[in-house]
C-alpha cells in the first residue's frame, strides 16, 4: 500500500466509509467560543436587566413613602384653611363678650353684634361648601331636607306644608348634614 491509501484509509470514518471533511477539533472549538460569546451578552443582559428591576424597585419604594408622607400632611393639615378663617369670627365674639360686660352695653348692641357675627360665620363656612337648608312657612314638605317633628291640622293651609321651622338644616357639598326641623300641617 502507498502513502496516499493509508491516509485515506485513517481518513475513512469507519461506519460510514467516507473521508471526514474537516477535523472535529476545530468546528467543536469555533462553536464552543461562539457558545461562550453568546452565554457572556445573555449574561451581560440579565445583570442589566436585574440592576433595572432593582432601580425599579427602589424608585416605587421612594414614591411609596413619598406619597404617604404627602398623604399624612394633607390630613394633618387639612383643615388649615378652614380654621384661619374661624379665626375672625372668635375675635369678633370675644369683642362682643366684652362689650357685653362693660358698663355702656345694651341688649341692642349685643343683639346687633351678634347677628353680624352669625352672618360672619355663616359667610365664612360657606366658602367651603356648607349650605343653610331653611325653609319658609308655607313651603312644600320635603322629606330629604326636612324631618317632621310634629303634625298640626290647620285651616287654610294645604296638607304636608311647612307650618313652623324650629331648626334651620345643614348641607356640606350637596349632602345633607343635619336636616331642618319643621312642623308640617296636616
Amino acid at each position: 500500500m502507498s502513502d496516499e491509501e493509508i491516509n485515506n484509509i485513517a481518513t475513512e470514518d469507519p461506519e460510514k466509509g467516507q473521508p471526514e471533511e474537516a477535523m472535529p477539533s476545530d468546528i467543536d472549538a469555533q462553536g464552543i467560543i461562539e457558545q461562550e460569546k453568546l452565554l457572556e451578552e445573555a449574561r451581560s443582559k440579565a445583570d442589566a436587566h436585574w440592576n433595572e428591576l432593582l432601580l425599579a424597585r427602589a424608585d416605587m419604594e421612594n414614591l411609596r413613602r413619598r406619597q404617604s408622607r404627602d398623604l399624612e400632611n394633607a390630613h394633618k393639615h387639612a383643615l388649615d384653611k378652614f380654621v384661619a378663617e374661624l379665626l375672625p369670627i372668635y375675635d369678633s365674639m370675644a369683642l362682643g363678650a366684652n362689650a357685653a360686660s362693660g358698663e355702656e352695653a345694651s341688649l341692642e348692641n349685643v343683639r346687633d353684634g351678634l347677628d353680624m357675627t352669625m352672618k360672619m360665620f355663616l359667610s365664612s363656612i360657606a366658602k367651603f361648601g356648607l349650605e343653610e337648608v331653611e325653609p319658609a312657612e308655607g313651603d312644600a314638605f320635603d322629606p330629604e331636607l326636612h324631618q317632621a317633628m310634629a303634625m298640626q291640622p290647620v285651616e287654610g293651609i294645604e296638607s304636608n306644608h311647612i307650618i313652623t321651622v324650629a331648626q334651620k338644616g345643614f348641607q356640606f357639598n350637596g349632602r345633607l348634614l343635619r336636616p331642618a326641623m319643621v312642623v308640617v300641617s296636616q
